[in-house]
C-alpha cells in the first residue's frame, strides 16, 4: 500500500509539473518545429514497404483489453504468432514465429536489442508492461540483415510512449480477481525546440495456483509478482534537420516461480536499465544519418528454499541464496540513407556489440563477445519503378573467431490498387548462446566451446488485397537450418551435450489473415496457421510447436457512441512437449476466450474511462507447458506428470483519466 501511495503522489506531482511547465512556455513558443527522422526507429515500416511481413498491436487494442503485459497482447492478437506465457502475466513464453523455436526471435525494446546472450531460449517478456507500450511491431521471417544473431524467425520491437506536439497524459488504476493491482501514468509535450514523454508503472498480484498438481513438500502454490517500472524521453531540435533523443528506463522486478514439489519460497528479483542515445541528422534531402549509443543492463539474483518431504518442522533447506545471474550489453550503431541518383536508395549500416554475463546458478563464468558488423542495401524507388519496389542486402559479421556473411532480398508489387505481391528470401544466423558454450554445472546440460553458429536460408512470398473495407492476406514460408544446437546424450555427460546436428531442420507452412469492417463500428478479424517444423528423417514436430493454430474476434467501437466492446479467441492445436518418464505428451488443443468493453463516463468529452475484460471467459482449464518431477517420499524413479497452469477465468477492470 505504502509503494502504491508513493506512486500516486509521483505521478500527480509529476503531471502538475509538467502541465505548470507547458501553461509557462506556451506563450513563448511561436515557431513550427521540425523534427530530425529518425532511421533506426522507422526501420520496420521501411522494411515492410520493400516486401516484409509486419504485424502491428497498437496503444488503442492494449487499452480497450487492459492487457498486463506485452505478452498478453501477442498471444491473442497477433495473427500466426504462437505465445504461451508459462506462468501467466509477467514470466517467461514460449513463442514461434513461423514454426520457430523461441530462441529464434529476437526482442528489442526502441531499437534496443533486449535478448538474453546468456540464454538463447530465455525471453525478456517477464519485464515489460504493456502500460508503457505505443505500439508492438512484430517482423516476421529472417531479419539478421539488420538485426544480426537471434533474428532468424523474426524480431519483436516494442515501442514505448512516443512524443506529442500538444500536452497530455493519462492515470490509471485498477485490479483482478488474482489478487493484481496496477496503476500507471505518462505525461508528454513539446515545448519550443524540446520534447519529452515520462512514464511510471506498478503491477502486483499474489497470482493463482500454478500447477494442476502438487506433492505435499510444496508449500508455495502461487505465482505472484511485483514490477515496477518507470522512463523517459527528452528529444531537442540542435538545429534544422539535427535532432538528439534519449530514452531511459528501468524495472524493478520481483518474480515468484515455484514449482510443485519441495518449493517453501522460490524468486528473482530483478534491476533493470536499458538507455540509448541518438543523434539524428538529414544533411540534404538525398542524405540522411543516425547514430545510436546503447545500453543494457540486467541483474537478477535467485533464491530457493525448499522444504523436506514428509517432515514438515524440519528446518527449510537452502538451496540458492540470492545467487548471482545477469548481463550487460552495450554498443553502437550508425546508419545512413543517401539518395544520389534517381531509381534508386543506399542503407549504409555499422554495428558494434559488446556483452558480457555470468551466472552462479548455473555456473557459467564471466563470458565476454564483442561484436562487428557491416550493412549494405540499396532500394528501388518510385522514380524507377512506381508500383514495385525491390531491395538487395549484405552483412558482414565477426564476433570473435566466428565470421559470418547473410544476404537478404526482397520486394513488393502492387499489381492493382486492390491486389498486392510481396515477398523476402535471404539467409540468417545465431550465435551459441554463453550457455551452450560453457556451461559447467553436473547438474544440467554441459556446454560445448566448439559449437558452430546456426546458417538458415529462408523465404517468405505472400499475396494480398484490400476491397470494400475487406483486407487479406496468405503467406508462404520456407526455412531451412544447418548446424542447428541441440543437446544430446554422451558417453561422460550425465545430462548431455549442446552439439551441432547432423542433416537439415526445415520449418515450412502457411498463414491466413483477414479482416473486414462490417459498418456502425463493428470489424471482424481472422488468421489460420499451420506449420510443419522437423528435422530431416524425422517423423515428428519439434517439441513446444504447434502444427494448428487459428486466432479471431469482433471489435465494435461505434464513433457516435461513448462506449465499445470486444471478443477475442484463441485455438490452438495439439502440442507435444518429451517429458521424462511419460514419453512424448500433448498438452495443446484447446481455446481461449476474451470478452472486453469500456465507456467513457463523461459522454463526449472522453476523459473518464472505464475498461473491463474478462480473461479467458469459459475458464479453458489449459496447459502452457508439461513436465515431470519425482514423488514425494517414492522409491527412485516414481515420477508424477504435472501442468503448468493458463490463466483461469480473471476479471481485469481498471478506471482511466486522460488530461
Amino acid at each position: 500500500m505504502r509503494k502504491m501511495l508513493l506512486l500516486g503522489a509521483a505521478c500527480s506531482a509529476l503531471a502538475s509539473a509538467a502541465h505548470a511547465e507547458a501553461a509557462a512556455d506556451a506563450a513563448a513558443v511561436d515557431e513550427v518545429v521540425v523534427t530530425a527522422a529518425r532511421l533506426e526507429e522507422t526501420l520496420p515500416q521501411e522494411l515492410a514497404r520493400y516486401g516484409a511481413d509486419l504485424s502491428v498491436i497498437d496503444d488503442a487494442v492494449m487499452r480497450d483489453n487492459v492487457y498486463v503485459d506485452i505478452s498478453q497482447a501477442l498471444q491473442m492478437q497477433t495473427p500466426g504468432v504462437f505465445l504461451s506465457p508459462r506462468n501467466g502475466p509477467f514470466s517467461y513464453v514460449d513463442i514461434a514465429v513461423q514454426g520457430s523455436r523461441t530462441a529464434d526471435v529476437l526482442w528489442l525494446v526502441d531499437g534496443v536489442r533486449i535478448s538474453n546472450r546468456l540464454y538463447t531460449s530465455t525471453s525478456p517478456a517477464d519485464t515489460l508492461p504493456a502500460s508503457m507500450v505505443e505500439r508492438i511491431e512484430v517482423l516476421k521471417g529472417g531479419q539478421s540483415l539488420f538485426y544480426g544473431t537471434q533474428a532468424v524467425a523474426g524480431a519483436i520491437n516494442v515501442v514505448t510512449r512516443g512524443f506529442a506536439q500538444d500536452f497530455d497524459g493519462r492515470l490509471t488504476a485498477g485490479g483482478d480477481t488474482n489478487g493484481g493491482v496496477h496503476a500507471d501514468a505518462y505525461v508528454r509535450d513539446t515545448v519550443g525546440r524540446h520534447r519529452y514523454v515520462a512514464w511510471v508503472s506498478k503491477d502486483e498480484a499474489s497470482g493463482y495456483r500454478t500447477f494442476d498438481v502438487f506433492q505435499p513438500s510444496a508449500t508455495e502454490r502461487k505465482r505472484g509478482y511485483d514490477v515496477v517500472s518507470f522512463g523517459g524521453k527528452y528529444g531537442v531540435d540542435l538545429a534544422e534537420g539535427l535532432g538528439l533523443n534519449l530514452y531511459v528506463q528501468h524495472t524493478d522486478a520481483h518474480l515468484e516461480y515455484p514449482s510443485p514439489r519441495l518449493t517453501r519460497l522460490a524468486f528473482n528479483d530483478r534491476d533493470e536499465e536499458i538507455a540509448s542515445l541518438s543523434l539524428d541528422w538529414t544533411a540534404r534531402e538525398d542524405v540522411q544519418l543516425s547514430a545510436k549509443g546503447y545500453f543494457h543492463d540486467w541483474d537478477s539474483v535467485y533464491s530457493t528454499v525448499n522444504n523436506t518431504p514428509g517432515d514438515p518442522a524440519a528446518p527449510p533447506v537452502i538451496v540458492d541464496d540470492l545467487a548471482y545471474w545477469g548481463y550487460r550489453d552495450y554498443g553502437v550503431n550508425v546508419l545512413a540513407k543517401l539518395n544520389l541518383h534517381r531509381g534508386f536508395e543506399y542503407q549504409l549500416g555499422y554495428d558494434f556489440q559488446n556483452f558480457n554475463g555470468r551466472d552462479e546458478v548455473l555456473l557459467i563464468a564471466d563470458q565476454t563477445e564483442r561484436v562487428h558488423a557491416f550493412v549494405a542495401q540499396v532500394r528501388t524507388t518510385e522514380d524507377l519503378i512506381q508500383n514495385a519496389r525491390f531491395a538487395a542486402g549484405v552483412r558482414y559479421n565477426k564476433a570473435g573467431d566466428t565470421e559470418k556473411t547473410v544476404w537478404n532480398v526482397s520486394g513488393r508489387w502492387d499489381a492493382t490498387p486492390a491486389l498486392y505481391v510481396e515477398g523476402m528470401a535471404g539467409t540468417a544466423f545465431i550465435l551459441p548462446s554463453a550457455e551452450q558454450l560453457y556451461a559447467v554445472d553436473p547438474t544440467s546440460v554441459a556446454g560445448n566451446p566448439d559449437l558452430k553458429a546456426e546458417r538458415s536460408v529462408n523465404l517468405n512470398a505472400s499475396v494480398g488485397g484490400e476491397q470494400a473495407g475487406f483486407e487479406w492476406k496468405l503467406t508462404g514460408f520456407v526455412r531451412k537450418v544447418d548446424d542447428l544446437i541441440t543437446d544430446e546424450a554422451r558417453a561422460g555427460f550425465p545430462e548431455g551435450l549442446y552439439v551441432n546436428t547432423d542433416g537439415e531442420v526445415r520449418f515450412r507452412g502457411v498463414e491466413l489473415s483477414g479482416r473486414s469492417e462490417l459498418g456502425h463500428g463493428l470489424s471482424a478479424r481472422a488468421s489460420f496457421a499451420y506449420t510443419r517444423a522437423r528435422q530431416e528423417g524425422a517423423g515428428r514436430q519439434f517439441d513446444r510447436i504447434p502444427k494448428l493454430q487459428a486466432k479471431a474476434g469482433l471489435d465494435w467501437t461505434p464513433a457516435e457512441q461513448p462506449f465499445g466492446a470486444s471478443a477475442s479467441l484463441l485455438w490452438t492445436g495439439d502440442v507435444w512437449q518429451q517429458v521424462s518418464g511419460f514419453g512424448r505428451v500433448n498438452y495443446g488443443n484447446y481455446a481461449v476466450v476474451d470478452l472486453a468493453a469500456h465507456v467513457w463516463l463523461d459522454g463526449a468529452d472522453r476523459r473518464h474511462r472505464l475498461t473491463a475484460r474478462l480473461e479467458n471467459a469459459l475458464d479453458e482449464d489449459y496447459a502452457t507447458r508439461v513436465n515431470s518431477a519425482p514423488v514425494d517420499l517414492a522409491p527412485a524413479g516414481v515420477r508424477f506428470l504435472y501442468g503448468f497452469r493458463g490463466v483461469p477465468r480473471t476479471l481485469h477492470v481498471s478506471y482511466a483519466y486522460s488530461f
